[in-house]
């Protein structure tokens, strides 16, 4: 058995381990497939997510998918065989916020991946019962990965609120930029603008449903939107990429009650607010964490329309390759879209 250790910055190693048997109201899920995330790739390059420090050697990966090997004391509805996707959040369910729906708010909240708590690169995982949801069987393991990232952005939608026939711009054509654009394009956009520095990803967010991609190192990408737009600016903004000024060229591409959604997670950990401009055009201004209880919604999508969202995924790789997929990601080489590592 393997797992892959973060054991500082910018380094992984491959360890032998032995998985323990599931407890009472556990299952063992063979890994099959696991997602990589801008998040671990900040953990990978930074030391830190969201505020959050790295405590050495820890496991990465929340993006998974897999099959069924043993299932714990007084589990019935899962059985060996069983194709599934996993979610990565335990929940209390009892705090104030998982009693009004809002989970992934929950005060106890153990996310898997993240410092201490061992995530899912690794080829098998002990989780509870509740956090395993039934692949599609037309879903390979891999393409079925993108479940989670597609749960943030339609999770994003209940702040952006996006109505047919509305205007969208995205900012940043990584994993969840494209899955916000293709789910944007699903939900009735008339128009949609991707904002992107990285000519491959362009030509991704036009195929995932953009109608116009911009280079932000060639053109201001808020004067691009604004002249299409007869200085209106769109709808909505969803900022996928958390980089330098971007939550405030969201801001400024945005029409007076536009809805300014932030579904990146920034590096710094404080950020500079064009709060005039945000006021002045009376906006909604809304950061997203996570997801809440959108994956069985993200895994019909995916079964649905797998031919908009497959293609994100570039490469698979066994998870041996850890290192050279974080390096390629850096680097935004090989044409590179979403990574899936195969344990």
């Amino acid at each position: 058995m393997a797992v892959a250790l973060l054991t500082r910055p910018r380094t992984f190693e491959l360890r032998a381990y032995e998985p323990e048997p599931p407890g009472p109201g556990e299952v063992q899920v063979r890994v099959a497939a696991v997602g990589v995330c801008g998040s671990d790739l900040h953990n990978f390059t930074e030391g830190s997510v969201g505020g959050m420090e790295c405590i050495y050697p820890m496991v990465l990966g929340h993006e998974p998918t897999g099959v069924v090997s043993a299932v714990g004391k007084g589990v019935s509805q899962w059985s060996p065989g069983d194709r599934v996707a996993l979610e990565a959040p335990l929940y209390c369910y009892h705090c104030e916020f998982c009693l009004s729906g809002r989970h992934n708010l929950c005060h106890n909240v153990r996310f898997l991946s993240n410092a201490g708590e061992p995530g899912f690169f690794r080829d098998h995982v002990n989780l509870p019962a509740v956090n395993l949801l039934p692949l599609p069987e037309r879903l390979g393991m891999a393409e079925g990965t993108l479940f989670e990232p597609i749960g943030i952005a339609l999770h994003s939608f209940r702040f952006g609120a996006p109505k047919l026939g509305e205007t969208a711009a995205v900012i940043g054509a990584g994993p969840i930029g494209l899955v916000t654009i293709a789910c944007l394009r699903l939900a009735g956009a008339a128009r949609i603008w991707a904002v992107e520095p990285v000519a491959h990803r362009r030509e991704m967010a036009r195929l995932a449903g953009a109608d116009a991609a911009i280079d932000p190192s060639a053109a201001d990408p808020v004067k691009e939107v604004l002249r299409d737009t007869g200085q209106r600016g769109v709808d909505m903004v969803f900022d996928c990429a958390g980089k330098g000024d971007t939550h405030n060229q969201a801001i400024q591409m945005g029409a007076p009650a536009a809805r300014i959604v932030i579904t990146a997670l920034p590096s710094a950990e404080r950020l500079p607010i064009d709060f005039f401009t945000l006021r002045r055009k009376e906006q909604w201004f809304f950061p997203v964490r996570r997801s809440n209880h959108r994956g069985e919604l993200a895994l019909r999508l995916l079964r649905d329309h797998a031919a908009r969202f497959a293609p994100m995924v570039t490469h698979r790789w066994p998870l041996e390759r850890v290192q050279q997929a974080f390096e390629t990601l850096e680097a935004y080489a090989d044409g590179v879209g979403k990574i899936v590592l195969l344990p």
